[in-house]
């Protein structure tokens, strides 16, 4: 994206009204509307859309709530998009396109929450009809690579304890089971024991903490493991566990990353999990992303309980690999920005997304979290950019063409999914135009995941004050679009705004009357 420019303060919005966008869709106020024609919310606060789709990468936003949370400001490269769309539920329509996986696209117009100037946006979801329920996942090959120095001992080892224990219940007897613990050096505690086997449970009670950090020998010895047994028709994944940074052995970045990569080539995927606030959160990120895992970020250490059991339950069944997602968008339109994902190129009107594999994500409704953890949701989101000086009419927006290699077929599986609008390219009406509910929360996403963006730079620049007007001027549109669409997600997001605020004042941040502007985050040149 451009870098932003200031300009004048953000302006309050006024209540957002859901529109409809094509002929035969009811109007509605709010994105949980009961009457809804597009599923709507059952007593639980779930959605009639099936289960959500998920992909690798961030699956929190803790390092970032983690800073607000011990009082100080985030840098901008803490901020991650995928982190932060994962921590947000979006209702989707149902999946019936007569596939495994369903993409939806969904399209929102308003003036932005910070500045009022146009933001078009088209938000990219994916579900499944499948019942996780119902799954009977293929054994697997999993490595656990636990942490056991010195800075694991008490509260955090017996988390890990209990975590791996209760995740002993998901096993099956088919699966294959090793455990490394790692502190100075790695040691191989067991090697592919079945996945019923009593010395699991044995072993884990075992685990105690004391020595430095050795990452990459934890990380190389649970890679040989599975290597060794790697199959086509299992899954071959690591469970890395660490609460610190490498001191012990090899502790290059580089180093690490590179032997990492190494491996992920054979499809050996990779989830890691940092604990507490003291580990190496950009190698354990990294890590995971380029081997095609997720990455949790725990503030608090109870949570590592749900994280074991999550990684079983759900992560490990693949819905998709080789996905593609290929968009277009008219003349009327140009790409401005992809979130929500990691690898993607764009240029004009085109612009392409690659995951390697996809898989059911365990969030299941909007009040779905444990121990404050609200991660396992995710969207991807499209910024368009218009270009009023056209003569493109109202009507087609683009184009969404959609494959995937089927796991059980091997057979590619294509969709196409057009975005239609009322509106001519860069009309705002001032009340918004959402296609549907999912639409309107994804556009609240947007602009609340740029306002902490643009609010760590001014900061990081010394502009205390530009960065708590522009948030307090958010802070209010936020507010206001709550009082009609309560939303767990997003009054959790409100209340991160609300501390950052805290913590600017704690230093002094002032914004009186002629205060510099807040940044313009969609400058239109």
């Amino acid at each position: 994206m451009t870098p932003p420019r200031k300009t004048s303060r953000a302006a309050l919005l006024r209540t957002l009204t859901t529109l409809s966008l094509v002929a035969g869709l009811t109007s509605t106020i709010g994105c949980g509307s009961a009457d809804s024609s597009r599923g709507g919310f059952d007593e639980a606060g779930g959605t009639g859309g099936g289960a959500g789709v998920g992909q690798g990468g961030a699956q929190d936003f803790g390092e970032f709530k983690k800073i607000l949370e011990d009082g100080d400001i985030p840098s901008p490269e803490t901020i991650d998009d995928i982190g932060f769309f994962n921590e947000h539920k979006i209702e989707l329509p149902p999946p019936d396109c007569g596939e495994d996986v369903c993409l939806h696209g969904e399209l929102g117009v308003m003036g932005n929450m910070i500045s009022g100037s146009n933001c078009t946006l088209i938000m990219l979801g994916m579900n499944t009809p499948i019942d996780p329920k119902t799954l009977e996942r293929p054994p697997m090959n999993l490595v656990l690579v636990i942490d056991t120095s010195g800075s694991m001992a008490g509260e955090s080892i017996a988390y890990v304890r209990s975590g791996l224990t209760r995740m002993l219940d998901d096993l099956q007897p088919e699966d294959n089971v090793s455990l490394v613990r790692f502190s100075s050096t790695a040691e191989v505690l067991l090697d592919g024991v079945a996945g019923d086997d009593a010395s699991l449970g044995d072993a884990i009670f075992a685990l105690q903490a004391g020595g430095s950090t050795n990452i990459y020998d934890g990380l190389r010895t649970g890679y040989d493991l599975l290597a060794a047994r790697a199959t086509p028709e299992r899954q071959n994944r690591i469970i890395f566990l660490s609460d610190g940074v490498a001191t012990a052995g090899i502790t290059s970045r580089d180093k690490i990353l590179a032997m990492s990569a190494s491996y992920a080539k054979d499809r050996l995927t990779l989830s890691t999990i940092g604990l507490g606030s003291e580990f190496d959160p950009v190698l354990m990120r990294t890590l995971a992303e380029e081997s095609f895992g997720a990455f949790y970020f725990l503030q608090d250490v109870q949570a590592v309980e749900e994280v074991f059991e999550e990684e079983v339950q759900t992560f490990l069944y693949p819905l998709a690999y080789d996905v593609s997602i290929d968009a277009t968008v008219t003349q009327g339109y140009r790409v401005r920005g992809v979130y929500g994902t990691k690898t993607f190129e764009f240029a004009d009107n085109d612009a392409q997304i690659d995951i390697p594999m996809l898989q059911i994500a365990h969030r299941t409704t909007v009040n779905d979290n444990m121990n404050g953890r609200r991660g396992g949701g995710g969207a991807m989101i499209l910024e368009l950019l218009p270009r009023p000086g056209t003569a493109e009419p109202a009507g087609s927006v683009g184009e969404l063409q959609f494959s995937y290699r089927d796991p059980a077929s091997d057979q590619f599986l294509e969709q196409t999914v057009k975005i239609l609008s009322p509106l001519k390219p860069g009309e705002t009406p001032t009340e918004g135009l959402f296609s549907a509910p999912g639409a309107e929360k994804s556009f609240v996403m947007l602009n609340i995941y740029m306002g902490f963006r643009m609010a760590a730079q001014q900061a990081e620049m010394g502009d205390l004050g530009g960065a708590l007007s522009m948030l307090l001027g958010l802070d209010q549109n936020v507010s206001l679009w709550l009082e009609s669409n309560p939303d767990a997600d997003i009054e959790d997001d409100l209340r991160y705004i609300r501390l950052f605020e805290e913590n600017l004042r704690a230093r002094q941040a002032e914004t009186p009357p002629g205060s510099p502007p807040a940044p313009e985050p969609w400058p239109q040149d």
